[in-house]
């Protein structure tokens, strides 16, 4: 069975082509290069190998409910048109942040495309998709990984070929320059804020560890203990497991009382 199939016969071939009705090479050929013509130059992996146009779906987003998100799907189903796609689903996120990862339409797709509904993404932009290099590196190379065409209108890029390759090569590029620069300004903060005496780090928890233990194994109830040293009841459970396993750190000898009166310098310590 053929890789690809011909289109409607909305095709004519070029006015200087010879008369070639019974050449179904050049016939070919002639289809080929209106295909061309058609499709800006991508090639021709849009057609399933089943005979039938690849399955699309379109994603559109929009920050506010005062923009309009029909003008968005307009042009994506004019594009989905032009190229031959059939659309499965129209996915919609209205009034998210692109800042946000988690988002309904998108998550909607992305689990879509995992059970494979669908062979390519339209979007009209970059930014529709995410605002963030590093989240649209993600969602392009899961789709990538999938097996699924990425397609934006405005900057007229795909995944589909070596150069849609490439894109996403420099993308990954730029969004592991993005994560270094911030990762050396945070270590820089870190050096300065050293230096400036701040701590670094969660603040250690000032509490009687054996008073705590000793509380507990009174017979106090978990709940009791947790609410009247202001900790979790995790943490009651783990010095108690820590004390009866012999960790001299969670619990400390009792205090022992001193007459001072009776008792010499010495013996009291001094």
């Amino acid at each position: 069975m053929p890789t690809h199939i011909a289109y409607r016969n909305t095709h004519r071939l070029p006015a200087h082509a010879p008369n070639c009705s019974s050449k179904l090479s050049i016939a070919q050929n002639a289809i080929d290069i209106s295909r061309r013509e058609q499709y800006n130059g991508h090639s021709t992996q849009y057609i399933e190998n089943f005979g039938g146009p690849l399955r699309a779906a379109i994603y559109a987003r929009i920050s506010t409910t005062d923009q309009h998100i029909d003008s968005q799907l307009y042009d994506l189903r004019e594009l989905a048109r032009q190229r031959g796609f059939e659309v499965q689903q129209e996915y919609q996120d209205v009034g998210i942040s692109g800042r946000k990862a988690r988002r309904p339409g998108l998550d909607t797709l992305m689990a879509d495309a995992r059970q494979k509904k669908f062979s390519v993404v339209l979007v009209a932009a970059f930014d529709r998709v995410a605002r963030s290099t590093r989240h649209f590196l993600q969602v392009v190379d899961e789709l990538d990984s999938l097996g699924v065409v990425f397609l934006s209108r405005r900057e007229n890029i795909d995944t589909s070929g070596p150069m849609g390759r490439l894109f996403v090569t420099l993308i990954g590029s730029i969004a592991e320059l993005e994560a270094d620069l911030i990762r050396e300004r945070v270590l820089a903060g870190m050096r300065r804020a050293k230096l400036d005496g701040v701590r670094i780090g969660r603040a250690p928890m000032i509490v009687d560890r054996a008073a705590i233990v000793r509380d507990r194994l009174s017979g106090m109830t978990l709940t009791t203990v947790s609410k009247k040293w202001g900790v979790s009841r995790s943490l009651v459970c783990k010095l108690v497991n820590r004390a009866s396993a012999g960790d001299k750190g969670s619990m400390l000898p009792q205090p022992q009382v001193v007459d001072l009166a009776q008792s010499s310098p010495a013996a009291a310590g001094w």
